[in-house]
């Protein structure tokens, strides 16, 4: 009798936990999620962020910053840019043993921590609480001692130990109660779902598989789960038939538009990357399609341009994505050294202008309709009262109410009078602002504004090269700017005080100069909250300059000028050395922000060699000459030798070489299978010595081998002949692609032969299509776009060349070897 009583005990416990549980949402029939309230659409925007674990939580550690500290800070700023979508793929190896035990540790409380801090600021959770892998990344994984330590994550899906010790986790972390909360996951109503496991690398039959995933979503709801939960479909595509017959609610995708970890940042155009997301299972799998569909993860990655996201969220919502997160904010106090995943950058102070643009993709999808398509690139480029440019590096949000933009803009708002929220970087016609930050003004009263201004931000390295705590790659700055205010109702007498109540000074008009911090114009502190800015800002010493300058290998010589960022300094000038007209030295101009010009004299506009160095004068006095920050007097007689630039300037119809096999930049490689094609170097015994080899050792259907280049910016018009020195197997088809700053491509198709040298009029390429490189991830995206018809070639305005073989066959494979690409 005792043992019914406790038995009745338990099942009354069991189902008063499931009532208890509320569910926000839902997924209804036909695979649409739904606010449970309302039965409306739902739609969720945010981001992944990592701070409880791994290197997140290690990084943080060894800075000496309290992990809770931080976690306090990145949330407001995820608050701030409006997200509403919190996920993370739980390192299940820091908070497991091997047989899946739940371990009540730091990075558990963390993340409980995490959770609260998400709650009270209106931001839902999604949880993946299987991960798979180790915990090192960037640095060597340690051996937690965990199941996911133990087997990889092909074996963990197969593995019986291994499968019952998942299943024990999944049942005791979903019973675990949140310390700071007070309930379970399950019943926390700003969880709204989960996915079971993070990219999982499905192998060995098709059955099992959906055994796999029922087991584990069984467990699962064995805790009293209701909510919706998801799986991967998109990580082991083959497999998208046995994912989808198992008892789950919807499937999460990804989007690497970009590739990733290109080791440098990408520079062109990459809006037709995301002209649109397809997803080939809709009409290859009938049990997918009453499925909810969210995306766990997108970036595009090795990107620093704020162009990329409301492009991005169009394309999803298109698609019909209800759920999209970011991977990854990067948390404040180590953005300074993008170390966590260095192929991703996001953060609000340091990559203000990506921050604002995902604001703005926020925006976008939460307000476009599900479904609807804007046409192709570049058609799509204007849609719903958002708008992206690629020339313009600019994301914009345009409402009668509501004005966003992620760098200058001459766009006028819909209606000024009417604006009550205003966030941007660079100038715009109702803020006139010279920092390089970002900031936000928002109406609290008539006439009465909440300004909050960010910190400059300064780039030193390039963001995504190779990892080091050590390196810095953006500094943070806090100097005084100008801030002009053009808002209809701010009248000449406007007044701005600053968060301690004191009067800022006026500079004439409406306009002051200002140092990071929150404001108030026209009216009294604490109308919202006098917030305090927190940012680990590291001023420049009056005895420090920071210079930026990328050289260029040649350049054309007419109107040529130097473009250099720098901070520390109001005095700077360059000393030239052209290698007929002499020595010169000129002044630089301020350009904005950090931005400095140096326009060349007309006698320096000629064809020759330029050696040139960079001088700036600190606050003390002090001389600086770049490159190498030499400092002191560079003509003084002990002065040692300092280092130069040079640039190789061309006359406007000389030949412009776009591909040299023994040059020292060399493109990057693209190919669908590295088995089976070779990409290498051939030498031979007689000039020209290098030559680049491309073979395919077995056929395939489709591009196969392929690359990219930059191709500069030094076109002339005059350029009317493409020129390949290039020999391969008779028959094989070499492609190219001059891929213009619009993302539209000019193609030519080559028949190789014996000869091994082929001058290509221009006027043959014609407007066709190119590849999507680097190569888009997942797979199954679009690999080609295709360019409108119609277009005229313009060689003044081309980003890439790309180079591709195809069309193999088992008789002749294929293979190239190619020494130079030239314009002449």
């Amino acid at each position: 009798m005792k043992g019914l009583l406790c038995w009745a005990a338990l099942l009354f416990a069991a189902v008063g936990f499931a009532q208890k549980n509320t569910n926000p949402v839902y997924v209804d029939p036909s695979g649409v999620l739904r606010w449970t309230g309302t039965k409306k659409e739902a739609a969720f925007f945010g981001v992944n962020y990592t701070v409880p674990f791994a290197y997140g939580y290690r990084s943080h550690k060894a800075l000496g910053v309290d992990p809770e500290k931080a976690i306090d800070a990145d949330v407001a700023h995820m608050s701030r840019l409006g997200f509403d979508a919190f996920r993370v793929h739980v390192w299940d190896t820091e908070i497991t043993d091997s047989a899946g035990n739940l371990l009540q540790n730091e990075h558990l409380r963390l993340f409980d921590y995490l959770l609260m801090r998400l709650k009270e600021r209106g931001i839902k959770i999604l949880i993946t609480p299987l991960a798979f892998w180790g915990n090192g990344y960037p640095e060597p994984d340690q051996n937690t001692g965990s199941f996911s330590s133990k087997y990889n994550k092909r074996q963990v899906l197969v593995t019986p130990q291994a499968i019952a010790a998942q299943e024990t986790y999944l049942k005791q972390f979903f019973r675990h109660v949140n310390s700071y909360t007070k309930t379970t996951y399950g019943n926390d109503p700003d969880v709204i779902a989960m996915e079971i496991n993070n990219e999982p690398h499905h192998s060995g039959p098709k059955p099992a598989v959906t055994d796999y995933i029922n087991r584990m979503a069984a467990a699962v709801r064995s805790t009293g789960w209701t909510k919706p939960v998801f799986y991967n479909i998109s990580e082991s595509p083959a497999y998208a038939d046995a994912v989808a017959a198992a008892k789950v609610d919807g499937h999460s995708f990804q989007w690497y538009p970009t590739g990733l970890v290109a080791n440098h940042t990408l520079q062109g155009n990459f809006l037709p990357n995301v002209d649109r997301y397809h997803i080939p299972f809709i009409d290859t799998i009938p049990a997918f399609r009453n499925r909810a569909c969210m995306v766990y993860e997108f970036d595009a990655g090795d990107v620093i341009g704020s162009y990329m996201y409301p492009a991005m969220a169009r394309s999803f919502r298109t698609a019909g994505f209800q759920w999209a997160t970011q991977f990854a904010y990067d948390p404040l106090y180590t953005a300074h050294a993008n170390t966590e995943y260095q192929t991703h950058y996001l953060n609000l102070a340091y990559t203000p202008g990506k921050a604002i643009g995902l604001m703005i993709a926020g925006k976008a999808f939460h307000l476009l309709p599900r479904g609807k398509s804007y046409g192709t690139y570049p058609a799509d480029s204007v849609f719903g009262g958002f708008r992206v440019s690629y020339s313009q590096d600019l994301s914009e949000w345009n409402t009668d109410t509501a004005f966003f933009y992620t760098n200058n803009t001459a766009s006028q708002p819909v209606q000024p009078a009417a604006l009550k929220h205003i966030a941007g970087v660079g100038a715009s016609p109702v803020v006139r602002y010279d920092g390089t930050g970002a900031y936000f003004l928002d109406k609290v009263g008539e006439g009465r504004w909440r300004i909050e201004i960010l910190p400059d931000v300064l780039q030193v390295a390039d963001p995504f090269g190779k990892a080091a705590p050590a390196r810095t790659v953006r500094r943070l700055l806090a100097n005084s700017r100008s801030l002009q205010l053009l808002l209809p109702g701010v009248g000449t007498q406007g007044r701005l005080f600053g968060a301690d109540g004191s009067e800022v000074p006026a500079q004439g008009g409406a306009a002051w100069h200002v140092k990071p911090g929150v404001y108030y114009l026209g009216g009294e502190v604490g109308v919202v909250g006098a917030q305090k800015l927190e940012y680990p800002v590291l001023p420049l010493g009056a005895d420090s300059v920071l210079l930026l300058h990328q050289s260029l290998q040649r350049a054309g010589a007419k109107g040529f000028k130097l473009h250099l960022e720098a901070a520390g300094t109001d005095s700077l000038w360059a000393e030239l050395n052209h290698s007929t007209a002499g020595w010169r030295t000129v002044s630089a101009r301020k350009s904005g922000g950090f931005g400095f010009e140096i326009a060349f004299p007309a006698e320096l506009q000629v064809a020759g060699v330029l050696r040139y160095r960079i001088m700036a004068r600190d606050g003390r006095g002090q001389v600086h000459v770049f490159p190498g920050d030499a400092k002191g007097d560079p003509f003084r007689w002990d002065a040692p030798a300092s280092e130069s630039w040079q640039t190789a300037l061309l006359p406007a119809a000389s030949q412009w070489v776009l591909f040299d096999a023994g040059a020292e930049t060399q493109p990057s490689i693209f190919t669908t299978n590295w088995q089976k094609h070779k990409v290498g170097t051939e030498v031979r015994e007689q000039y020209p010595y290098l030559w680049q080899s491309l073979a395919s050792t077995a056929p395939e259907k489709g591009p196969y081998l392929g690359w990219q280049m930059e191709t500069g910016d030094a076109f002339g018009s005059a350029y009317t002949h493409m020129l390949v020195n290039a020999t391969g197997t008779p028959g094989t088809k070499l492609n190219l692609a001059l891929v213009t700053r619009q993302g539209l491509a000019h193609t030519y198709t080559l028949s190789l032969g014996t000869d091994a040298h082929y001058k290509i009029p221009l006027a043959a390429f014609k407007a066709g299509s190119r590849l999507l490189l680097p190569r888009p991830y997942p797979g199954f995206q679009p690999l080609r776009f295709t360019a409108q018809p119609g277009l005229e070639l313009n060689t003044t305005q081309f980003d890439f060349l790309q180079v591709w073989l195809e069309g193999s066959t088992s008789a002749n494979p294929g293979a190239l070897l190619l020494q130079t690409i030239i314009l002449e």
